[in-house]
Protein backbone atom coordinates (compact mmCIF):
# COMPACT_ATOMS: atom_id res chain seq x y z
CA UNK A 1 0.00 0.00 0.00
CA UNK A 2 2.80 2.42 0.86
CA UNK A 3 4.35 2.14 -2.60
CA UNK A 4 0.97 2.76 -4.24
CA UNK A 5 0.74 6.07 -2.40
CA UNK A 6 4.19 7.31 -3.41
CA UNK A 7 3.98 10.46 -5.51
CA UNK A 8 0.32 11.01 -4.64
CA UNK A 9 -1.36 14.21 -3.48
CA UNK A 10 -4.18 13.78 -0.96
CA UNK A 11 -6.67 16.40 0.23
CA UNK A 12 -8.32 15.78 3.60
CA UNK A 13 -11.07 18.03 4.94
CA UNK A 14 -11.78 18.22 8.65
CA UNK A 15 -8.12 17.36 9.19
CA UNK A 16 -7.56 19.39 12.36
CA UNK A 17 -8.95 16.70 14.69
CA UNK A 18 -10.88 13.46 14.98
CA UNK A 19 -11.17 11.15 11.98
CA UNK A 20 -9.59 13.68 9.62
CA UNK A 21 -6.48 14.06 11.75
CA UNK A 22 -6.16 10.30 12.25
CA UNK A 23 -6.54 9.76 8.51
CA UNK A 24 -3.72 12.21 7.79
CA UNK A 25 -1.45 10.53 10.32
CA UNK A 26 -2.18 7.08 8.91
CA UNK A 27 -1.49 8.12 5.32
CA UNK A 28 1.83 9.62 6.45
CA UNK A 29 2.81 6.47 8.35
CA UNK A 30 1.86 4.23 5.44
CA UNK A 31 3.83 6.22 2.85
CA UNK A 32 6.50 8.28 4.62
CA UNK A 33 8.31 9.12 1.36
CA UNK A 34 7.20 11.23 -1.62
CA UNK A 35 3.69 12.01 -0.40
CA UNK A 36 1.85 15.33 -0.37
CA UNK A 37 -0.96 16.06 2.08
CA UNK A 38 -3.29 19.05 1.95
CA UNK A 39 -4.86 19.33 5.39
CA UNK A 40 -7.96 21.52 5.28
CA UNK A 41 -10.07 22.79 8.19
CA UNK A 42 -11.18 26.01 9.86
CA UNK A 43 -8.60 25.92 12.67
CA UNK A 44 -5.27 26.73 11.06
CA UNK A 45 -3.42 26.51 14.38
CA UNK A 46 -4.57 22.94 14.89
CA UNK A 47 -3.64 22.07 11.31
CA UNK A 48 -0.12 23.37 11.84
CA UNK A 49 0.15 21.19 14.92
CA UNK A 50 -0.93 18.13 12.91
CA UNK A 51 1.69 19.00 10.29
CA UNK A 52 4.34 19.23 13.00
CA UNK A 53 3.22 15.91 14.51
CA UNK A 54 3.62 14.27 11.10
CA UNK A 55 7.05 15.80 10.59
CA UNK A 56 8.22 14.60 14.00
CA UNK A 57 6.95 11.07 13.44
CA UNK A 58 7.90 10.36 9.81
CA UNK A 59 10.37 13.09 8.86
CA UNK A 60 10.42 15.34 5.82
CA UNK A 61 9.43 12.75 3.21
CA UNK A 62 5.80 13.85 3.54
CA UNK A 63 5.09 17.39 2.39
CA UNK A 64 2.20 18.81 4.40
CA UNK A 65 0.24 21.93 3.52
CA UNK A 66 -2.08 23.24 6.26
CA UNK A 67 -4.91 25.04 4.43
CA UNK A 68 -7.56 27.13 6.18
CA UNK A 69 -10.95 26.22 4.72
CA UNK A 70 -14.56 26.34 5.84
CA UNK A 71 -16.37 23.77 3.70
CA UNK A 72 -19.70 25.37 4.59
CA UNK A 73 -18.58 28.47 2.62
CA UNK A 74 -19.21 27.75 -1.09
CA UNK A 75 -16.93 30.56 -2.28
CA UNK A 76 -13.97 29.20 -0.31
CA UNK A 77 -14.58 25.71 -1.67
CA UNK A 78 -14.91 26.87 -5.28
CA UNK A 79 -11.57 28.65 -5.03
CA UNK A 80 -9.59 25.92 -3.30
CA UNK A 81 -7.77 24.50 -6.34
CA UNK A 82 -6.58 27.87 -7.62
CA UNK A 83 -5.54 28.85 -4.09
CA UNK A 84 -3.24 25.86 -3.72
CA UNK A 85 0.46 26.11 -4.63
CA UNK A 86 1.03 24.54 -8.05
CA UNK A 87 2.86 21.51 -6.64
CA UNK A 88 -0.27 20.54 -4.65
CA UNK A 89 -2.86 20.92 -7.44
CA UNK A 90 -2.52 17.54 -9.14
CA UNK A 91 -4.77 15.86 -6.59
CA UNK A 92 -5.14 12.07 -6.56
CA UNK A 93 -7.32 11.44 -3.51
CA UNK A 94 -10.06 13.48 -1.84
CA UNK A 95 -11.13 12.54 1.68
CA UNK A 96 -14.34 14.32 2.67
CA UNK A 97 -14.07 14.08 6.44
CA UNK A 98 -15.38 17.48 7.57
CA UNK A 99 -18.58 17.09 9.57
CA UNK A 100 -20.23 18.14 12.79
CA UNK A 101 -23.21 17.62 15.06
CA UNK A 102 -24.91 20.47 16.91
CA UNK A 103 -26.75 19.57 20.08
CA UNK A 104 -29.28 16.84 20.84
CA UNK A 105 -32.50 18.84 20.58
CA UNK A 106 -35.63 17.07 19.40
CA UNK A 107 -38.26 18.38 16.99
CA UNK A 108 -39.85 20.91 17.18
CA UNK A 109 -37.13 22.49 19.35
CA UNK A 110 -34.20 22.15 16.94
CA UNK A 111 -32.64 25.56 16.33
CA UNK A 112 -32.77 26.67 12.70
CA UNK A 113 -29.16 27.84 12.95
CA UNK A 114 -28.07 24.36 14.01
CA UNK A 115 -30.01 22.77 11.15
CA UNK A 116 -28.42 25.09 8.61
CA UNK A 117 -24.83 24.63 9.77
CA UNK A 118 -25.12 20.83 9.87
CA UNK A 119 -26.58 20.70 6.36
CA UNK A 120 -24.09 23.26 5.01
CA UNK A 121 -21.11 21.39 6.45
CA UNK A 122 -22.08 17.73 6.29
CA UNK A 123 -23.95 17.73 2.97
CA UNK A 124 -23.45 20.86 0.87
CA UNK A 125 -19.80 21.17 1.86
CA UNK A 126 -19.07 17.56 0.91
CA UNK A 127 -20.86 17.91 -2.43
CA UNK A 128 -19.14 21.21 -3.25
CA UNK A 129 -15.71 19.78 -2.39
CA UNK A 130 -16.39 16.82 -4.67
CA UNK A 131 -17.43 19.11 -7.51
CA UNK A 132 -14.32 21.24 -7.03
CA UNK A 133 -11.89 18.30 -7.20
CA UNK A 134 -13.65 15.88 -9.56
CA UNK A 135 -12.72 17.78 -12.77
CA UNK A 136 -9.05 17.10 -11.98
CA UNK A 137 -9.77 13.38 -11.87
CA UNK A 138 -11.90 13.37 -15.03
CA UNK A 139 -9.26 15.14 -17.14
CA UNK A 140 -6.81 12.28 -16.76
CA UNK A 141 -6.26 9.86 -19.63
CA UNK A 142 -8.03 6.54 -20.09
CA UNK A 143 -11.33 7.66 -18.65
CA UNK A 144 -10.01 9.53 -15.65
CA UNK A 145 -8.47 8.42 -12.39
CA UNK A 146 -8.74 9.29 -8.70
CA UNK A 147 -10.30 8.33 -5.40
CA UNK A 148 -13.11 10.03 -3.49
CA UNK A 149 -13.52 8.84 0.09
CA UNK A 150 -16.60 10.12 1.91
CA UNK A 151 -16.83 9.71 5.67
CA UNK A 152 -20.41 8.77 6.38
CA UNK A 153 -21.85 7.25 9.56
CA UNK A 154 -23.78 4.28 10.88
CA UNK A 155 -26.25 6.98 11.94
CA UNK A 156 -27.47 7.00 8.33
CA UNK A 157 -28.84 3.50 8.91
CA UNK A 158 -29.46 3.57 12.67
CA UNK A 159 -30.85 7.01 13.56
CA UNK A 160 -31.13 8.02 17.20
CA UNK A 161 -33.45 10.31 19.15
CA UNK A 162 -32.03 13.82 19.38
CA UNK A 163 -29.97 13.33 16.25
CA UNK A 164 -32.59 13.63 13.53
CA UNK A 165 -30.82 16.35 11.54
CA UNK A 166 -27.35 14.86 11.88
CA UNK A 167 -28.66 11.43 10.88
CA UNK A 168 -30.50 12.97 7.92
CA UNK A 169 -27.31 14.64 6.71
CA UNK A 170 -25.44 11.35 6.82
CA UNK A 171 -28.26 9.65 4.93
CA UNK A 172 -27.82 12.33 2.27
CA UNK A 173 -24.09 11.58 2.14
CA UNK A 174 -24.81 7.91 1.63
CA UNK A 175 -27.28 8.58 -1.19
CA UNK A 176 -24.98 11.09 -2.90
CA UNK A 177 -22.09 8.63 -2.70
CA UNK A 178 -24.16 5.80 -4.20
CA UNK A 179 -25.41 7.99 -7.05
CA UNK A 180 -21.94 9.40 -7.76
CA UNK A 181 -20.49 5.89 -7.92
CA UNK A 182 -23.07 4.98 -10.57
CA UNK A 183 -22.30 8.14 -12.54
CA UNK A 184 -18.60 7.28 -12.63
CA UNK A 185 -18.89 3.54 -13.17
CA UNK A 186 -17.34 3.78 -16.66
CA UNK A 187 -14.24 5.58 -15.35
CA UNK A 188 -11.31 4.60 -13.16
CA UNK A 189 -12.49 7.03 -10.49
CA UNK A 190 -13.35 5.17 -7.32
CA UNK A 191 -16.03 6.44 -4.93
CA UNK A 192 -15.86 4.99 -1.43
CA UNK A 193 -17.92 5.54 1.70
CA UNK A 194 -16.68 4.67 5.18
CA UNK A 195 -19.31 4.52 7.92
CA UNK A 196 -17.71 4.74 11.38
CA UNK A 197 -19.53 3.99 14.58
CA UNK A 198 -19.25 6.22 17.65
CA UNK A 199 -16.09 8.32 17.76
CA UNK A 200 -14.99 10.45 20.70
CA UNK A 201 -13.83 13.88 19.54
CA UNK A 202 -12.08 16.72 21.33
CA UNK A 203 -15.13 18.97 20.95
CA UNK A 204 -17.44 16.54 22.72
CA UNK A 205 -15.35 15.67 25.76
CA UNK A 206 -16.15 18.85 27.73
CA UNK A 207 -19.86 18.76 26.87
CA UNK A 208 -20.68 15.13 27.51
CA UNK A 209 -22.57 14.97 24.22
CA UNK A 210 -23.14 11.71 22.41
CA UNK A 211 -19.93 10.81 20.54
CA UNK A 212 -20.04 11.75 16.86
CA UNK A 213 -20.68 8.79 14.60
Amino acid sequence: MGRRLEGKTIVITGASSGIGRSTAMEFARTSPRDLKLVLAARRIGSLKQVAEDIRREVGDGVKVLPFKLDVSNPEEVRGIVNALPSEFRDIDVLVNSAGLVKGVARAPEIAEEDINIMVATNVTGLINMTQAILPIFKKREEGGRGDIINIGSVAAREPYAGGSIYCATKTAVRTFTDALRRELVDTRIRVIEIDPGQVETVEQRPTGRRPLC
